[in-house]
């Protein structure tokens, strides 16, 4: 998976690939069986066996990226707070996790004490709505690593597997529907590029709002919307959809025998990404390969029980496409 405009904005995916590749084999060395997830899944397993049961916690760590650069330009800082823990949690959710416990840590040149307040203002809320505590954290103040006035962000959370999902229920095959929950915008992956195209234009309107205030739309959690459909026993695979897009994350989400036909058209776009690929000339494949598109989460569904996954689903579900029997994602 590649992308030229990305790479010459500074990112390279192909960079990123072969990085946790290259990391595999140390990451690995540590593990004993108590971990019983493969390295570079959504979100770590660990089982913890206690004298009453045994518990499968689950963890995940990760970061905001450069939309602090953007929030920053416009002095809008809660909803990063939101966001960090929205992708974190996200990220368990594909594991069947309930939530836990979150942490922060926070780093800047130099600490301005009412940004990391609104920060952190903005995750306990994210953590309130989750029904997880914030457990602690850390704030940094590092000069000769960040230059003046940026920011930096991430999170880690700690979940339970909650739901049969994953041990119980059957593998994804061939003939399973994809089915999509809408991302609202670009989440927190692809501003590196997006910022490259559109930077010095955040306050011009568009769409009825500013450019700025569309790039900052929130990173959604699809905690609500997910978990009845968990409850039920309907998902064979989760997907995430993060750096890397639909063909980045949706084969985390498959066995390695199959693979996905995603029918363009079968979903809304939002105006932001066509106003980055045409502005910034982006290939249309290359805005695949960095931006989620609009899809947030897919849902791996039976095709004989979509219309139950709609009923119980609170918001609605865009079929978008199936699962096929070669490898790989494919767009028709």
């Amino acid at each position: 998976m590649t992308s030229d405009r990305y790479r010459e904005a500074g990112v390279d995916l192909t960079a990123a690939e072969t990085t946790v590749e290259r990391i595999g084999k140390a990451v690995r060395s540590t593990h004993d069986e108590r971990v019983i997830s493969e390295h570079g899944s959504f979100g770590g397993l660990f089982r913890l066996d206690t004298p009453e049961a045994t518990e499968t916690l689950v963890a995940s760590s990760d970061g905001v990226g450069t939309k602090t650069k953007v929030a920053t330009a416009l002095g809008r800082y809660r909803g990063l707070g939101e966001d960090l823990v929205n992708h974190c949690l996200n990220d368990i959710l594909t594991q069947g996790a309930e939530p836990l416990f979150f942490l922060d840590y926070l780093a800047s040149s130099r600490l301005d004490p009412q940004v990391v307040e609104e920060v952190v203002a903005g995750i306990a809320a994210a953590c309130r709505a989750s029904g997880m505590p914030l457990l602690g954290g850390e704030t940094a103040e590092l000069p000769g690593v960040y230059r003046a006035g940026e920011l930096d962000i991430v999170g880690t959370v700690v979940g339970r597997r909650a739901y049969p999902y994953l041990s119980q229920v059957r593998p994804a095959r061939p003939g399973d529907r994809l089915l999509a929950l809408a991302s609202g915008g670009l989440q927190t992956n692809g501003f590196s590029l997006a910022r490259t195209v559109l930077e010095g234009r955040y306050q011009q309107p568009f769409s009825g709002t500013t450019v700025g205030a569309a790039l900052l739309a929130p990173h959604r959690s699809f905690l609500t919307a997910v978990r009845p459909l968990l409850t039920a026993g309907i998902p064979v695979g989760l997907a995430h959809v993060t750096g890397g897009g639909i063909p980045g994350n949706l084969p985390r989400a498959l066995p390695p025998t199959v693979g996905a036909r995603v029918h363009l058209g079968s979903w809304e776009v939002p105006e932001i990404f066509a106003e980055i690929e045409r502005q910034g000339a982006v290939p249309p494949a290359d805005m695949r390969a960095v931006f989620n598109l609009g899809v947030g989460f897919i849902v791996v569904c039976p095709a004989e029980r979509i219309g139950e996954a709609r009923k119980r689903c609170p918001e609605p579900l865009s079929e978008i496409g199936e699962v096929v029997a070669a490898p790989g994602v494919r767009f028709v």
